[in-house]
């Protein structure tokens, strides 16, 4: 069943209160104005970004049925905390707790948009993030971060999300970290093994990262070594912005290319109403053509 798109309206900041976080969380909502049993993805966007991220994604999304809710976390440049502030140590785990509270907060978060808490299927819940965001969300779906002494963390798995999708996450740390990684980035060290929510990895075959020792295989480690991640999305010449996903004609971009943003969300959208059990058509569809494709723009692999 083909869905046309249709006129959108977003909504931001929602304000979610936060004492114990210094800044109250601020949300960003988006949704079809028309429609009804709506699915709610939460994206999660990567460092320094906002919720005023992500437009070709959100907008795509959006218009074709899915209410799409985006957390700024602490990170983010509009916030300008600095690494200085106590809390900035902690922002992984913040992140993480940031995107319950948005699942706790979701009747708040709906009810800016007029009519449109009555029009959301609550038991249609997935999320979505891109690097650092993907790390975040990760937790949600079943990773845990291992101590100093490879003890994981705690299960943070939430039964309310039934599905997610993976931009360019990060793979495992140890050994597989660069220096500056090992220095910085404690919570970089994801045990996979109980990740068995159903999820869509989505790598670039030309994302070289600093903060490994590996090379673009780093970011397919969450399908490798995990239950649930079973699907992956191989970008052909995706570099960490997987063509431009974060923004419209982003001069950070250094491997812009439309096509490869309008695969990647096309393929994130059909993935995630397949996984919902809300029709599978367009994910049959995408794949059949990518696999018919003479010169296709990415490779979809299954375990």
């Amino acid at each position: 069943m083909s869905v046309q798109p249709t006129a959108i309206i977003s909504v931001k900041p929602v304000i979610l209160s936060a004492p114990e976080r210094g800044v109250d969380l601020q949300v960003r909502v988006s949704a079809p104005v028309s429609g009804s049993d709506l699915p709610v993805v939460v994206l999660a966007h990567g460092f320094g970004k906002s919720m005023s991220s992500y437009d070709p994604l959100v907008d795509h999304w959006a218009a074709h049925g899915f209410v799409v809710l985006q957390p700024t976390f602490l990170d983010s440049r509009t916030l300008a905390v600095p690494a200085t502030d106590p809390r900035y140590p902690d922002i992984w785990r913040i992140r993480v707790a940031d995107v319950v509270r948005v699942l706790d907060g979701l009747d708040h978060i709906v009810a800016a948009i007029p009519g449109l808490g009555d029009r959301v299927d609550r038991d249609r819940i997935a999320v979505a993030g891109h690097s650092w965001g993907g790390q975040t969300v990760g937790m949600l779906l079943g990773a845990r971060a291992l101590d100093a002494d490879g003890r994981p963390g705690p299960d943070l798995t939430d039964s309310r999300v039934k599905a997610g999708v993976l931009l360019a996450t990060t793979g495992l740390g140890g050994d597989h970290l660069s220096p500056f990684a090992v220095a910085n980035f404690s919570f970089m060290n994801p045990d996979f093994s109980n990740l068995s929510t159903p999820t869509l990895v989505v790598a670039g075959d030309h994302d070289q990262s600093p903060l490994s020792t590996r090379g673009p295989d780093w970011f397919t480690d969450v399908y490798t070594h995990s239950p649930g991640a079973r699907t992956l999305l191989t970008a052909f010449g995706g570099e960490h912005m997987l063509g431009g996903i974060h923004a419209y004609n982003a001069a950070d971009t250094t491997d812009e290319n439309p096509d490869r943003v309008a695969l990647i969300r096309e393929a994130a959208w059909a993935y995630l109403r397949s996984a919902l059990e809300i029709d599978t058509t367009a994910w049959e569809k995408l794949q059949a053509d990518l696999a018919e494709t003479a010169d296709p723009l990415a490779r979809i692999d299954h375990k």
